[in-house]
């Protein structure tokens, strides 16, 4: 998991490895990883023009740096201080944007760079607040941002967020302590699970969902959950399903959520009017709850449940709905004002996916991609957050991982693919991972 630090907590681990290895040594190598991502921007770093444009402040120390290292490259570096900054700058191949870091505060206005120039910022586009995303005055946008130590909240939340452009990390060698993570690839080893005595109780879910008029939701949900791991699949439907072909390994429920299930799936394609049916289903549940579509209704999601042990799949018109505003440019303060105020784990569905516990962890999913914007997606995530479930991670893990692995799975699809084409790439995803054993 990679972390996300507030500028406090930033601060905090700053100081601690200042103590460490000295603040020289930090800027050098803060300087170095800049550098290396301009070099390769650039391809050709000898001959070409390039302007580093820096601050007063150890961002503008780091920028300094990576200048000093371009020009021994052969490029030719021009130095622009913030104090004496033109109103553009041009003619340069590549700017440096490292005016101002992680303690800004008022609003700034860069210079204008043509459209063709590389931007390569520093830590954070300069003239954003590193904690809420918000943006103060008019920041350069960047082709790359190089995270100095910890991703901070601007590069995941709010306005900013679409200022950082590609986003790359540099630890620098900083521990940074955060309930705050970013979910990666070094992430998905620890979704495959099993044990030498597993049999198909074990992983087994439950799945309420589908009616007459959708019938294809609980398709979708069952093959999701059966890719990422269900070894058992009981499916209830508010009414018969006809024209859908289930999977073979499914087992349609007489109505009622079997005791040995270790994770109950409910609400896709219900259909309008299915609250007090879905209550009923549910009040007795004593095992973690996925809500989804149709069940993310107010009477639903207000029964009595464990903190934190049931799971809300909202996307905005969903999350306005429960919440009874919209969730707005800062989706980590969203996600987390949903789950404190339901005592849920929240996962506020978008390009970057946040989940939050109540208990204030958050955990954030950039694996997004265009082709899950298309309908039944959603229904093959909720599949495989309850397959996560059942193979024991707990709710906030198990929504961050199934979130990740669902949108690795979509980068794999074709142009216009169809939802029913997702579950066969979760499959090869996990296919590529060792499984974690337990004795």
């Amino acid at each position: 998991m990679i972390p996300i630090a507030t500028v406090e907590t930033m601060r905090r681990a700053d100081a601690r490895a200042v103590a460490r290895r000295g603040q020289d040594a930090l800027v050098r190598d803060a300087g170095l990883a800049v550098a290396l991502a301009a070099r390769e921007r650039l391809g050709i770093v000898y001959g070409r023009r390039v302007a580093a444009l820096v601050g007063p402040g150890l961002n503008g120390a780091d920028g300094r740096v990576a200048a000093a290292q371009l020009r021994a490259r052969g490029a030719r570096v021009d130095v622009v201080e913030v104090a004496n900054q033109p109103a553009a700058l041009r003619g340069y191949d590549l700017v440096i944007d490292a005016a101002f870091g992680l303690g800004c505060s008022r609003p700034y206005r860069a210079p204008h760079v043509p459209p063709t120039t590389i931007v390569v910022a520093a830590d954070l586009p300069s003239g954003v607040d590193a904690d809420t995303g918000d943006v103060l005055g008019a920041p350069l946008r960047a082709d790359v941002t190089v995270a100095l130590g910890a991703l901070k909240p601007a590069h995941v939340t709010g306005h900013a967020a679409a200022y950082a452009g590609e986003l790359r990390l540099a630890r620098l060698g900083i521990d940074v302590e955060s309930p705050i993570g970013v979910v990666s690839d070094e992430d998905l080893g620890a979704f495959v699970r099993w044990s030498h005595d597993d049999h198909k109780w074990v992983h087994a879910l439950d799945v309420i969902a589908g009616s007459s008029t959708m019938p294809g939701a609980a398709d979708l949900v069952t093959r999701g959950a059966l890719a990422a791991g269900a070894s058992m699949i009981r499916l209830t439907s508010r009414e018969p399903l006809t024209g859908v072909a289930l999977a073979s390994e499914v087992v349609r429920s007489a109505g009622r959520v079997d005791r040995r299930s270790r994770a109950v799936v409910a609400g896709p394609g219900l259909g309008p009017g299915a609250e007090a049916w879905l209550r009923e289903l549910l009040a007795e549940v004593r095992v973690p709850v996925v809500l989804d579509a149709d069940a993310l209704r107010p009477e639903v999601v207000a029964l009595p449940h464990p903190p934190g042990e049931w799971i809300l799949t909202p996307h905005d018109g969903e999350y306005a709905s429960l919440r009874g505003a919209a969730a707005g440019a800062d989706r980590l303060a969203a996600a987390r004002a949903l789950a404190v105020s339901t005592d849920c784990v929240v996962v506020l569905k978008g390009p970057t996916t946040v989940v939050a516990a109540p208990d204030g962890r958050l955990r954030v999913v950039r694996a997004g991609t265009s082709a899950l914007a298309t309908a039944g997606t959603g229904d093959v995530l909720t599949g495989i957050i309850g397959a996560s479930i059942a193979r024991g991670h707990d709710p906030l893990e198990a929504a961050a991982l199934g979130a990740f692995v669902h949108g690795r799975a979509g980068s794999r699809l074709a142009r216009y693919a169809r939802a029913g084409d997702l579950p066969a790439a979760v499959a090869a995803v996990l296919s590529e991972h060792e499984p974690t054993t337990s004795p």
